[in-house]
């Protein structure tokens, strides 16, 4: 099935969208493919080409959902074009960009497969294996997303961009608790229904893959990850160091306190209160029967945190909209 058409907004209603039948809708779509699509002219056809051929090699029901961005090029024109060649490609066209994180929400939400799959279209994801991901999941139920962990890092800024993602990716890892090969990959599938509470919470740039990734972790959902090549990225990059950097460093912080507020809070709580303590201590020592200003800081300091963060849990632990994604 092919749509064509340009929003208003990114989400909105696809129903006002006049759309083309054009294949047997009898048998259920098994696989939705997330194609974001921003200034991509150049490659998207070859990246819809090699998907396309991988799928339907695979035998897996499938359908390839590309949302063009508002891009300023001819991309859209080229999504068009091919969607007359591949009949499992649906197109979305936002009226104004709206970012990756947007772009895959609302293609997440709009999925027909049980099974999303979340991609570049920039080639440097190895998009032939995605068949190999899906599978994963269709063979072994417990598992409820699949990652692909990159063995190297093509990406600019390499001298800068290598060690930040890795404090950042060990931050994540000692916040979430479990090991993570690759806390921000492109490539992933996961079970539509179970990551459906979970849209909302994602962010409208590159730290939606972080989001969804800490997300899973967070409320024991099983995440397996698959190693993957990475190719250098074909056109310009979107990425920009220091802007994305913080906002990952923010998300991962977000996504903690929404599920684990203790887990930020109660450490700097402790550490305040056992410096205070110990200035207490000193302050008598040296001081008989006075106690520093800056020592009575410290302790309110500690309690004020303590307080903030037990509060915090307190409203997770009785939030009543929100309830883990089940399998139907």
């Amino acid at each position: 099935m092919t749509v064509n058409g340009r929003f208003d907004r990114p989400g909105a209603d696809t129903s006002i969208v006049p759309a083309q039948v054009n294949r047997d809708n009898s048998a259920p779509t098994e696989v939705t493919i997330v194609l974001p699509c921003y200034n991509e002219q150049a490659h998207v056809l070859t990246e819809i080409e090699r998907i396309t051929t991988a799928m339907d090699r695979s035998g897996l029901r499938y359908e390839l959902l590309a949302i063009d961005d508002a891009s300023t090029d001819h991309t859209l024109d080229v999504l068009r074009e091919a969607a007359n060649r591949f009949p499992q490609l649906r197109i979305l066209a936002f009226h104004r960009n709206g970012g990756s994180g947007t772009a895959r929400r609302i293609g997440t939400e709009q999925a027909r497969g049980a099974i999303v799959v979340w991609t570049d279209a920039d080639m440097t994801y190895p998009n032939e294996r995605i068949p190999e991901f899906v599978r994963l999941l269709l063979r072994d139920p417990h598992i409820d997303q699949v990652v692909g962990a990159r063995t190297s890092e093509q990406g600019s800024h390499k001298l800068l961009r290598v060690p930040a993602k890795w404090l950042i990716r060990k931050i994540a890892e000692w916040l979430a608790g479990t090991r993570i090969p690759d806390l921000n990959s492109g490539l992933r599938a996961f079970r539509r229904d179970v990551s459906l509470p979970y849209l909302r919470l994602l962010p409208a740039g590159f730290s939606c893959v972080t989001t969804i990734t800490m997300a899973f972790l967070h409320n024991q959902h099983d995440v397996h990850y698959l190693p993957i090549t990475y190719a250098r990225r074909s056109g310009s990059s979107k990425f920009h160091f220091v802007r994305d950097a913080y906002r990952y460093i923010l998300q991962v912080l977000r996504m903690v306190m929404y599920f684990n507020p203790l887990k930020v809070l109660m450490p700097p709580s402790l550490f305040l209160l056992a410096i205070g303590s110990g200035k207490v201590v000193y302050d008598l020592v040296a001081h008989p029967v006075r106690i520093a200003t800056n020592t009575v800081l410290l302790l309110c300091a500690g309690l004020i945190v303590g307080a903030v963060a037990l509060l915090a849990d307190l409203i997770v632990r009785s939030r009543i909209d929100w309830l883990p994604g089940k399998r139907t």
